[in-house]
């Protein structure tokens, strides 16, 4: 069963992640060790969850993406934390760097619960929506304390393009609208789906253009206040949703 496969591998993950976060007070060797043994498991983890995706057949992709979205998250979350690691390496107790690890653990472990709880969920067709919106609501959450960090992005894009990444924010919530109303299971997976691409979109293009080169300290903190308030308006959407 692909789920037990998929259950054994997570546990072994939380275990990684466990080594993980004590190996940084420790020697560089046991972090490699640690670093190298969460990579394997997570490729085994990838491997168990696409063998359940494609179990499920190609007549429900939409469940598929679910899943596929899951383990995403959880890779992300263990680069991240891997990231943490590395910086917290050899760091007294109270170096704020120890405060990322801990917080970059958190959402790893959140991120393990959310895939296995998603995993259940595809077993019972009547709960599969409601899991995928629970999970999106999560992962968006997720996005906007990343947006609201500190941290500049990479690459900047222009102030068209962010306003272009909106429309996306415009369908997702007529969808999100037609779901409520339908009440059908397929319905709600589809906008969980959407939302979390649209959202996520929206906020990376938003914090580009904030950091454009022509863009004012005035505009950018205005660009990136409204890209909250708009993710936080959508979250409510999809909390109303899941309530409906």
């Amino acid at each position: 069963c692909f789920r037990e496969n998929i259950l054994k591998t997570a546990k072994a993950l939380v275990e990684d992640t466990k080594l993980l976060v004590s190996g940084a007070a420790s020697s560089q060797d046991k972090l490699a060790q640690a670093a190298q043994s969460s990579a394997n498991t997570i490729t085994q983890l990838a491997e168990v969850v696409k063998l359940g995706a494609a179990s499920l057949g190609s007549d429900d992709p939409e469940t598929q993406v679910v899943l596929i979205n899951a383990i995403k998250d959880v890779a992300k979350a263990l680069s991240d934390l891997i990231g943490a690691t590395k910086g917290a390496a050899s760091k007294p107790a109270d170096d704020p760097s120890m405060y990322q690890l801990k917080g970059a653990a958190k959402v790893m472990v959140t991120n393990v619960t959310s895939l296995l709880k998603t995993v259940k969920a595809v077993e019972d067709e009547a709960t599969r929506g409601t899991r995928a919106l629970e999970a999106t609501i999560e992962y968006i959450k997720q996005e906007l304390t990343v947006f609201q960090s500190s941290e500049v992005p990479e690459k900047t894009s222009s102030p068209e393009e962010s306003i272009r990444m909106t429309k996306g924010i415009t369908m997702a919530t007529a969808k999100a609208v037609a779901a409520g109303n339908s009440c059908r299971q397929e319905d709600v997976i589809a906008t969980a789906n959407l939302s979390r691409k649209a959202v996520a979109d929206m906020l990376a293009a938003c914090k580009q253009a904030s950091y454009h080169p022509d863009v004012s300290e005035d505009v950018r903190e205005r660009a990136l206040r409204y890209g909250t308030e708009c993710t936080l308006g959508y979250l409510e959407l999809l909390e109303h949703v899941l309530l409906v």
